[in-house]
């Protein structure tokens, strides 16, 4: 270069200095005074990392000139997020002037000095010229400051300022609570957007090794991710964690850039960061790394168990296959997908237990008659996954999904134990309450949920299961918030209305019902059909419908010659115990392959035999004959793990158990 000194070009700049640098000064100028000197070399390695350069230091601040403006505001990201003592941080896209020593003078200049120091603490403002230049999730977290003047100078311009999970504040954690961790979802720092796939799946895996690896209280991907862009200085608030584990994900070619810190949100101290640049089929290994050194920056131990080395087209098909609705159309091609993951990559025991857990799920779907291939084939994945990893929670779940829903509850329960004893907490644990309430122990039920319930607390699923594991223990009043959110977040779910519907009618609040009603008036009544005979016998006990329920019973057993377990139930409860008890005596208690048979996750299971707000049908001594068909009787009477009503029905339970020992038990040919 020469030493012309009126070289131009254009640049973004950072500028940045240490919040309250005078204060600390005055306060102990040894300390703050070593504390920048070792701030200077983070801020040089930083701008490094992100193809820049510091041109200028003074005193307490610093210049950086980067060439891409996506670069300097992921810098500036980084220096706003990690830097200790905190910085205030301004970027902005001009012209400046080249001097011969390298170092850069101008308006441009000027400007992003401008806009640092009227920016907070941890933070950064950017000017409209940036916010311009760049796409994507970074540039969602710019939100606008509206048009700023600037000191000493006559323009004004508009600035965004750069909002930072580590921002949101949370009440103090007790220093001998056990640390709650959010992993947000990594912003995509990729040139496709629709690479967003396998940012997600970066942090998804993360949560899954961490919630195996360490004994750590992780917060679910369905509560975390919903907290994107700008909303990502909620997530701390609204998740009540102590900590916040956050980044981001370039990907280019073979090789794939990560960023992550972790941050203590009470104090806003970054206790780790770190960044990696590894090829594609090293990213299970990088999850590893930060997995190990969040766990010990949370003093926690961490065990790895991750397949080392996976063909990135392999992984690429895994990650697009987690689930999100478990929608019928959406877990089919889930299944597809993961199907060519595991043809690629025969050792990839994450995507054996997924594959097999995504297709049971899939079969819950499927007709009775057609289940029988899709049970084989889970089978044969279930047990490659567990061959490859013993512990793999989506296998053991898939192990457990596939046994009736009767009939086999000895199994059922050693099934569920193995999930129990499984490191971490899986989308499978949740399935422990399921199980107990099906056993008829819903206090064990209620207790399970609500702790897997708050590890996701905005996971729709959790919500639903949680509503009814409180509805089963009599609180009625307390699951109807739940029932009302799951409504509002996911729309398309039909079962939460059915369920409302019934907590209504049990709490007699017939306005609530109205209006529960009118709001579906124009839809297929689907899964409430039943309940609606059952509310209007409810709310107007006339001798004309009760006698309609009774006549719909009879004649759906004389038609189906089946009947679940949900209609005698209801029956019961408004004064048909005798009736039940007749008709049961020629039904069978499973399904019976046809087209309109009861499909679901819940189709023919045991769980609302246990209600405590209806125990007209177990206060019947004939109550325990129905349970030795269905197999319950045989598993008490193994197990000894009787069910919350042994001590409260008007009859000695445990002598009628023994005494029905030998009832066979109803067949579930499906």
């Amino acid at each position: 270069m020469t030493d012309d000194v009126h070289a131009r070009k254009l640049a973004t700049i950072v500028a940045l200095d240490v919040a309250g640098y005078s204060a600390r000064t005055e306060a102990d100028e040894a300390k703050t005074t070593a504390e920048v000197a070792a701030l200077s070399k983070v801020i040089e390695d930083v701008a490094a990392r992100h193809g820049g350069r510091v041109f200028s230091t003074a005193g307490d601040g610093f210049m950086l000139d980067f060439g891409s403006s996506l670069a300097a505001i992921e810098a500036a990201f980084e220096l706003a997020a990690t830097c200790e003592p905190k910085v205030r941080v301004g970027v902005h896209l001009g012209d400046v002037v080249v001097q011969p020593n390298g170092d850069l003078l101008g308006h441009g200049v000027n400007v992003a000095a401008r806009l640092m120091a009227q920016s907070s603490p941890g933070s950064a403002l950017v000017s409209a010229a940036v916010r311009q230049t760049i796409r994507g999730p970074i540039a969602d977290r710019l939100q606008s400051r509206g048009m700023l003047k600037l000191d000493k100078m006559a323009e004004t311009i508009e600035a965004f300022a750069l909002t930072v999970a580590t921002l949101a504040t949370t009440a103090p954690a007790s220093k001998d609570a056990d640390p709650i961790l959010t992993v947000l979802p990594f912003d995509n720092l990729s040139m496709d957007p629709e690479m967003q796939f396998f940012s997600d799946g970066v942090s998804e895996e993360i949560i899954q090794r961490l919630s195996r690896g360490a004994k750590l209280k992780v917060i679910r991907r369905t509560s975390s991710f919903q907290f994107r862009g700008e909303k990502k200085s909620e997530a701390a608030r609204m998740l009540k964690c102590s900590h916040l584990l956050d980044g981001s994900v370039r990907r280019a070619g073979a090789r794939v850039r990560i960023a992550a810190h972790l941050v203590e949100t009470a104090s806003h101290t970054t206790l780790w960061s770190e960044r990696y640049d590894r090829s594609l089929d090293d990213t299970f290994a990088v999850q590893d790394e930060i997995s190990e050194a969040i766990a010990g920056a949370l003093q926690q131990t961490f065990t790895s168990f991750s397949t080392k080395a996976i063909d990135p087209v392999a992984y690429d098909l895994y990650l697009r296959a987690s689930i999100k609705s478990y929608a019928p159309d959406e877990l089919r091609g889930h299944v597809e997908l993961l199907e060519a993951a595991v043809q690629l990559a025969p050792n990839f025991a994450e995507a054996w237990g997924r594959l097999a857990y995504v297709r049971t799920w899939a079969r819950l779907y499927q007709p009775f008659a057609e289940r029988a291939a899709s049970a084989a084939l889970v089978t044969r994945e279930a047990e490659r996954a567990l061959a490859l990893d013993h512990e793999n929670v989506d296998a053991l779940t898939a192990q457990y999904f596939i046994l009736p829903p009767y009939g086999s509850f000895i199994a059922s329960d050693a099934a569920m134990q193995r999930i129990r004893r499984a490191p971490g907490r899986g989308e499978g644990h949740a399935y422990v309450g399921w199980h107990a309430r099906t056993i008829g122990r819903a206090r064990e039920c209620a207790e399970i949920t609500e702790e897997i319930y708050a590890s996701d607390p905005l996971n729709p699923m959790f919500m639903m299961m949680t509503a009814l594991a409180r509805m089963a223990i009599g609180q009625v009043a307390e699951a109807i918030p739940l029932l009302q959110d799951v409504m509002a977040r996911a729309p398309g779910m039909r079962f939460p209305v059915a369920t409302l519907l019934r907590a209504f009618a049990l709490l007699n609040d017939w306005p609530a019902v109205d209006r529960l009603l009118a709001t579906v008036a124009n839809q297929p009544a689907h899964e409430f059909e039943d309940g609606l005979m059952f509310v209007r016998a409810k709310r107007d006990p006339t001798a004309e419908n009760i006698g309609a329920l009774r006549d719909a019973l009879e004649a759906h057993v004389a038609t189906a010659g089946s009947v679940d377990v949900a209609r005698l139930v209801y029956a019961a409860h408004l004064g048909l115990a005798d009736d039940v008890y007749r008709v049961v005596e020629s039904a069978r208690l499973g399904p019976r392959s046809v087209a309109d048979d009861m499909i679901g996750p819940d189709a023919y299971r045991t769980g609302m035999l246990f209600w405590k707000g209806m125990p007209e049908i177990r206060n019947d001594p004939r109550f325990v004959r129905l349970c030795a068909r269905l197999g319950l009787v045989e598993f008490w009477l193994a197990t000894q793990k009787w069910p919350d009503c042994v001590n409260e029905v008007p009859y000695d339970f445990r002598a009628a158990c023994e005494k029905a020992r030998d009832i066979p038990k109803d067949a579930f040919a499906f």
